[in-house]
């Protein structure tokens, strides 16, 4: 197996079969394989097939869920990317340097590229399962970029960053956690912090989606992770007053 196949092209809640038919092109194109939809509005369709023009064996093995977590299962690196800007500021990578660190976590394990929805993109939710954000250059006047033509662009960076040697440069001596329990840290994190009093529930304003940003630009790895928790869980006992459970 080529470490590359560990490279999730993940389309969220595409409108158009079409475009998912033309993204599993470009993707084969770039010897790419893992195509992951999250929610297609019309997925088989005969569109798609036309579209794919050959690549008819990544629709075939696509691999379809219900929701995002379900598409990052296992993945130690995810990338989203967005055409706009956002009110917090984002850890944002150029395509090359999108390519180079997808491939060389790639070596470890399973990675994500995100891709959004045609109209509207990802959402902030989506986002805060991310490390970093990834734009492509465009014309500032006319940045409307199609779905596939996009996949293409990060797809050729991909290609051009692996080249027919593998990756490029070593990969991370101890691989970041995986997604789910990076999730699980963020959600014991939560209510720590509501238990401490310093988190309102009611009032959270940015804080969580802050703290998200300062972890994502860490990448903890999983003794880190369990490091943290345990932080937080003997935080969690010295609040609770005496004879609690």
């Amino acid at each position: 197996m080529n470490h590359i196949d560990n490279i999730r092209i993940v389309l969220v809640e595409t409108s158009h079969p079409g475009n998912i038919g033309a993204a599993a092109r470009a993707m084969k194109t770039m010897g790419l394989q893992g195509l992951y939809l999250v929610r297609p509005a019309r997925f088989p369709h005969a569109e798609a097939s036309v579209r794919a023009s050959g690549a008819d064996d990544l629709l075939a093995h696509a691999v379809c869920c219900e929701g995002l977590e379900e598409a990052l299962q296992g993945c130690r690196l995810v990338v989203a990317t967005s055409a706009r800007s956002r009110s917090i500021p984002w850890p944002q990578l150029s395509p090359r340097a999108c390519a180079l660190r997808l491939v060389r976590g790639s070596t470890r394990g399973p990675v994500a590229l995100l891709f959004g929805r045609e109209k509207a993109g990802l959402s902030n939710a989506e986002l805060d399962r991310c490390q970093y954000m990834v734009q492509i250059p465009c014309n500032p006047r006319f940045s409307s970029l199609n779905l596939a033509a996009a996949v293409q662009v990060l797809s050729y960076e991909i290609h051009m960053v692996a080249g027919p040697q593998g990756a490029v440069g070593e990969g991370e001596v101890e691989p970041p956690a995986e997604a789910e329990e990076v999730e699980r840290f963020y959600e014991h994190l939560e209510c720590t912090l509501v238990t401490l009093g310093f988190l309102d529930p009611h009032n959270p304003k940015h804080l969580m989606r802050r703290l998200r940003r300062l972890c994502s630009r860490a990448r903890p790895t999983q003794v880190e992770v369990n490091i943290l928790r345990g932080i937080l869980t003997a935080a969690q006992r010295r609040k609770r007053p005496r004879g609690a459970p």
